[in-house]
């Protein structure tokens, strides 16, 4: 994994858990705008980091409903 890769996945996880914790829905735009203007490079890596981990998080959250509601629950 690239450099900018890795500063991209830690800063996406950071501005998710920060949009969590204060509800500013606009958070991840407004940061995305911030690093467009400065660096191509990092803006993609962030967008596909931001992608993947909202994607993972909505997967994982369909896929433990869809097991509560027939009595199961994941280990981990």
């Amino acid at each position: 994994m690239a450099y900018y890769d890795d500063i991209a996945n830690r800063l996406a996880l950071d501005v998710i858990e920060a949009q969590k914790a204060t509800g500013d829905l606009q958070l991840i735009q407004d940061i995305t705008n911030t690093i467009e203007a400065t660096s191509s490079t990092l803006h993609e890596a962030f967008m596909t980091a931001v992608r993947v981990h909202t994607a993972e998080e909505r997967a994982r959250k369909q896929l433990e409903d869809r097991l509560k509601a027939k009595g199961f629950e994941l280990k981990r």
